[in-house]
């Protein structure tokens, strides 16, 4: 059996490393030239942490995972609001998660597949036909490749789901929100090594997150009404946060000089169907939980895992496979998607009683009762 998995991100990996379990043959085309690394932090745990376990890649996740030593809310001239240290930060997560930089997930993935799967860089898929035998794809450099099982793992602008399932524009659902993550070449001085500092103002939220081995990332998001259509991430970051002080003007300058940005809407992907025939969508590309919800590295592994599973127990019967694990992974990502959607409205609170109202919970966290409660909840059980 073999399945063309499109895109090379954390979905396509690990589908390639379940089904590779499973033994299946397995080819991975993606249009980027190259891998791509760095990407925002992730707080990986859910299914996803169940899944790692049984992959076998929990142990090099835990390697490549760091913790925060403080979290610290700035005002927009940079002074201290307040702060969460190491324990109350722990005993909001729980045992079973880790905090990893997604593109570290991905090379751990990447380090367990390239030995025994092809990739192919800077291609993608141009034309799909199936029949009750096979899946037949035409990529962009006119090779045509056969397959049993052809898996859309290309993101939130999947070129397998405008081909197979209808244009973007009938599936995206646009929470209001953009953001922009870079990796720094320098810490600034006013954060200290392991610690994340950020700021919320009229709308716009910036972080600068130090994730060990002497990388930093830059993290801005903001209401889509602070966007202007066209404008490049250069031009509109100056513009949208300008006005602000603290490592602002540091983290701006830092763009300038980063090998590549993560810049784009926040959306969701609402589809009523992740399969057709012999085509399957996953990660991203199938459901996009947006990382209000913060799952969806956890999804993605997880979808994978069970994907594999389903595909073992239903051999020769790539429909029937495909009807189970959607069964078993939708309820999951579909209470995501409404949590993303319910906390939308706090992520860059738009004034400062809201700001205020969404820090509550968390000075509270800091206090000595409420952190202890939450460690007997979460950490001891």
């Amino acid at each position: 059996m073999r399945a063309i998995i499109i895109g090379a991100g954390i979905a396509g990996l690990a589908t390639a490393l379940r089904l590779h379990q499973i033994g299946w043959d397995t080819l991975i085309v993606e249009r980027a030239p190259a891998r791509r690394g760095g990407g925002y932090a992730v707080t990986f745990g859910g299914i996803g942490y169940d899944a790692a376990e049984r992959l076998g890649i929990l142990a090099d996740l835990r390697a490549k995972s760091f913790d925060t030593t403080e979290l610290v809310y700035h005002k927009p001239n940079g002074e201290r609001r307040f702060a969460l240290d190491r324990a109350t930060i722990a005993a909001t997560t729980g045992p079973r998660s880790i905090t990893i930089l997604r593109g570290d997930l991905e090379t751990v993935l990447y380090d367990k597949v390239h030995g025994h799967t092809e990739i192919r860089f800077g291609a993608t898929l141009t034309a799909v036909d199936q029949d009750e035998r096979a899946v037949r794809v035409t990529l962009s450099d006119g090779t045509l490749v056969e397959g049993d099982l052809l898996v859309g793992a290309d993101g939130l602008h999947s070129a397998t789901r405008a081909l197979l399932f209808g244009p973007e524009e009938n599936f995206l659902l646009d929470l209001e929100h953009k953001v922009a993550v870079f990796m720094l070449d320098q810490r600034p001085a006013s954060i200290a090594p392991g610690a994340t500092g950020t700021l919320s103002s009229n709308g716009r939220t910036a972080a600068v997150i130090s994730v060990g081995d002497g990388r930093n990332v830059a993290f801005f998001g903001y209401r889509t009404d602070h966007a202007r259509p066209g404008e490049d991430v250069g031009t509109e970051l100056k513009r949208v946060y300008g006005d602000l002080g603290w490592v602002i003007p540091e983290a701006l300058a830092g763009l300038k000089r980063a090998d590549s940005v993560y810049f784009d809407t926040i959306s969701q992907v609402v589809a009523p169907q992740w399969s057709n025939g012999r085509v399957v969508l996953l990660g991203d590309a199938a459901w996009c939980v947006t990382l209000f919800a913060g799952y969806g590295s956890s999804l993605a592994v997880g979808g994978a895992d069970r994907l594999g599973t389903e595909l073992a127990a239903h051999p020769g019967d790539i429909p029937a496979a495909l009807a189970a694990w959607e069964a078993a992974i939708r309820p999951e990502a579909e209470r995501k998607q409404k949590l993303g959607r319910r906390v939308k409205g706090v992520y860059a609170p738009a004034s400062p009683l809201l700001l205020w109202l969404t820090q509550l919970p968390l000075r509270l966290a800091a206090l000595p009762p409420v952190r202890r409660y939450m460690t007997r909840r979460f950490i001891k059980g």
